[in-house]
């Protein structure tokens, strides 16, 4: 199975400071491919020396699904190539893991199985109504392992293992309410562009060092932490957005920001 995504697999669009990665597989529950798979690591790896863009939105095309997860319909689903140590979702969330912009997934339907790694390696999430959250691997003689990595720093240990054992779903109250994501609309483009309007007028270095910093703190101990941060902080108060964003708050205006 090829590498890269056919022509209207995976949508690449630029809206203005944002990128939008929309998996274009409606008759498959836009289950991934790993053309799909290949093309959002390229994407999202492509994007971070883009200073013009500001974020990156994950979604899938019309509003039934997400993304099912692997398309078990296909001959190799879960890889292509059994030497290679390394397979074509893992990839995608080191590409994810790696990346200073900030990711948000737009969950408009059915999100399961390698759908929820999707979801898990976003930043922040926007869930329509109507959606429906699971691990159904179990179901089909498979465990969800590559997707753990991710998702068991969104969700309770407890809930987490229940999701896996028993494969059964969640609905969209359920999601929010384990912090799986952080808003339920029956609106779901108005609330992601609400969420998209606030991330978008604030300082550009000030989110690419800060999604850095996030990201690198996670799995440091406390002292290991505290240690990286506080030279974190100094190099904040270098940048052109941090003197702006001052300067912008004691003149009692809004900031110009320069993204550097």
């Amino acid at each position: 199975m090829s590498d890269i995504p056919e022509p209207a697999e995976l949508l690449v669009q630029q809206r203005g400071p944002v990128l939008w990665l929309t998996i274009n597989r409606q008759e498959r529950r836009n289950a991934m491919s790993h053309g799909v798979l290949a093309g959002m690591s390229h994407a999202i790896d492509a994007a971070q020396s883009q200073r013009d863009l500001r974020a990156i939105v994950v979604t899938g095309a019309g509003s039934k699904a997400f993304c099912a997860g692997a398309d078990l319909q296909a001959a190799q689903a879960f890889t292509v190539d059994y030497s290679e140590p390394t397979g074509h979702l893992a990839q995608l969330l080191r590409r994810a893991r790696a990346s200073n912009l900030p990711l948000i997934a737009r969950v408009n339907g059915v999100c399961m199985a390698g759908g929820m790694g999707l979801l898990s390696m976003c930043d922040l999430a926007v869930a329509a109504s109507h959606a429906v959250f699971g691990l159904p691997e179990v179901k089909v003689g498979v465990f969800p392992a590559q997707v753990l990595t991710a998702l068991q720093h969104l969700v309770p240990r407890r809930k987490l293992a229940e999701m896996c054992l028993t494969g059964e779903p969640l609905t969209s109250t359920d999601a929010l309410q384990c912090g799986l994501v952080n808003y339920v609309s029956d609106d779901l483009d108005q609330k992601l562009d609400w969420l998209l309007q606030r991330l978008l007028d604030k300082s550009p270095a000030a989110i690419r060092r800060g999604v850095y910093t996030m990201k690198s703190i996670e799995t440091m101990a406390f002292e290991e932490s505290m240690a990286f941060t506080e030279s974190q902080i100094a190099l904040f108060t270098l940048t052109e957005d941090a003197k702006e964003g001052q300067q912008a708050f004691q003149q009692k205006r809004k900031p110009r920001w320069k993204g550097q």
